[in-house]
């Protein structure tokens, strides 16, 4: 089976379990009995239905509200149970079942000369990732007098900052390229810092490090820069995010790290 497909019914399995784990807890808390609901002339007339009494009915008056909203969390959370025990039944099934080989999972099965002859018809996330890895870019050239950061990849960067967020995309599993060219504006090149691959919708997100926010010239450089962005539809906080650092004030990981989890994944 698709691994994106198992790791999905799974992580689902688990969420609809923690559910019910919830609710249970919360059951003991809630008084026993099922309300029965009476409408007469535009108003309802609430009745404590006590199977211990062969059924009989309860009125329950406004001085007894709270029991009465009680026994309606009480039925609600019920009908919840009954929901999750329907769809985690129908996901287990779904597992056992499901063919081990899919669609996406053909091309793989491929010799290298017939992959290298295919056009495929959809391709895994693995697949994708590859392809999008794999495709060539020129990257910036580098002055001589520009320090030397290595990253864990083995690839040049501008500074230790760079360093840090590529280090950081890398073990959280992000795809990304370094200073890829990218079309703005006026068909003028640019090179965002970061180029990444949002796995999960397949979008392709810009990541700028502003590193020298003390220079008054380097931020308007960057205003400009932001301008150019917007003008092609990298609009902030859609596809273009930003970290900052000044001389006073250092590169703080845990915004890139609370960036990475919640736009980046």
């Amino acid at each position: 089976m698709n691994s994106n497909i198992a790791n999905g019914l799974n992580k689902r399995i688990k969420l609809l379990s923690d559910m019910t784990n919830a609710i249970n807890t919360k059951l003991k808390r809630l008084p026993e009995g099922r309300l029965y609901i009476k409408h007469s002339n535009g108003s309802s007339q609430y009745y404590l239905v006590d199977k211990s009494k062969k059924q009989r009915e309860k009125y329950l008056g406004k001085d007894e509200r709270k029991l009465i909203d009680k026994l309606i969390q009480r039925e609600y959370y019920e009908l919840v149970m009954n929901v999750i025990e329907t769809e985690s039944d129908f996901l287990r099934k779904t597992l056992d079942n499901y063919p081990e080989t899919t669609a996406e999972d053909v091309y793989e099965q491929l010799s290298d000369e017939r992959k290298n002859r295919v056009d495929p018809i959809t391709l895994t996330d693995e697949q994708y990732i590859r392809r999008w890895q794999e495709t060539p870019y020129t990257p910036k050239p580098f002055a001589k007098d520009t320090p030397f950061y290595l990253t864990k990849k083995g690839e040049r960067v501008r500074s230790k900052s760079e360093m840090i967020i590529a280090d950081r995309l890398l073990d959280n599993g992000i795809p990304y390229k370094y200073e890829c060219p990218v079309v703005v504006g006026d068909n003028e090149i640019i090179h965002p810092d970061f180029t990444i691959l949002r796995v999960r919708d397949r979008k392709i997100i810009y990541h700028e490090h502003c590193g020298k926010m003390s220079d008054p010239g380097y931020v308007e450089d960057m205003l400009g820069r932001s301008v150019k962005y917007s003008m092609t539809r990298i609009i902030p906080g859609d596809r273009l995010f930003y970290t900052f650092e000044s001389s006073k004030t250092p590169l703080d990981v845990r915004v890139l790290d609370n960036m990475i989890r919640c736009n980046f994944r």
